[in-house]
């Protein structure tokens, strides 16, 4: 074979690899082409096909139980491909608007440190600050919630000033399941106390963390008792209580 034979036979596959790709995300394909686009891009089983395969996950069809059936599919097949699909995870979550499928996915496939290395990436990626669309913020802080590693909380602890509520609320979310006192303490007190922080479902979820976990308001008792929602009060030691008559 020559050299000219093999850039030929790598072109081909490239234009079919394209194709499948455009197949497998068309939401006006009917099912069964979608699904052999699909399929092509499982036997095909490159970094590119395999990237394809994450993208379905980021299309919605209109019939909803095709949709959810597609997309179980192209999940339970990457998760047979083991860690050759981390670099295509991590490529996805740059650049999708929704990672809640492939973050499960990282999940299973990937070590800690392969794990959170992705998901530093996407952190990176989406700094605190102004996004139209702060969606894959608010996905990457849940996911954090959970992820159980001593570097987790510090990399939360920025998003505590993000402009979005929302990621605000999940930042505060996540620190109080991570439960590092020594790290999460100071800066969600601060966050309770800010003239800047205008979100009462937020003061609300700062202090039910602080009741979970029995975490103190040392240093910060008179601003705190300031701002206390009436349902809650600090007893002598500085610890935030619920009120007796206030409803679960």
């Amino acid at each position: 074979m020559g050299v000219f034979d093999l850039f030929s036979k790598d072109g081909r596959a490239q234009r079919a690899r394209e194709s499948n790709m455009k197949r497998a995300v068309n939401k006006y394909a009917q099912s069964p082409d979608r699904m052999k686009a699909l399929q092509s891009l499982r036997d095909d089983g490159s970094p590119d096909a395999l990237y394809g395969l994450l993208r379905r996950f980021g299309m919605m069809y209109d019939k909803t139980i095709e949709d959810e059936q597609e997309k179980d599919w192209v999940f339970e097949v990457l998760l047979e491909k083991g860690p050759a699909i981390i670099e295509p995870i991590k490529k996805y979550l740059l650049s999708a608007d929704s990672i809640s499928w492939p973050l499960r996915l990282l999940d299973k496939v990937a070590n800690k440190e392969q794990a959170l290395e992705v998901l530093k990436a996407g952190l990176d990626r989406h700094e605190p600050g102004y996004e139209r669309d702060p969606t894959k913020k608010i996905q990457l802080l849940n996911h954090l919630g959970g992820f159980k590693d001593g570097r987790v909380p510090a990399l939360i602890v920025p998003y505590l000033a993000d402009m979005d509520e929302g990621v605000r609320y999940a930042a505060v979310e996540a620190l109080v399941r991570q439960a590092d006192e020594a790290v999460a303490r100071e800066p969600l007190l601060k966050q309770f106390v800010s003239d800047q922080e205008d979100s009462l479902r937020i003061r609300l979820q700062i202090a039910d963390g602080f009741v979970a976990q029995e975490w103190t308001v040392t240093g910060y008792r008179e601003a705190v008792e300031k701002r206390l929602p009436d349902q809650y009060h600090l007893d002598k030691d500085g610890h935030v209580k619920k009120r007796p008559s206030a409803k679960e």
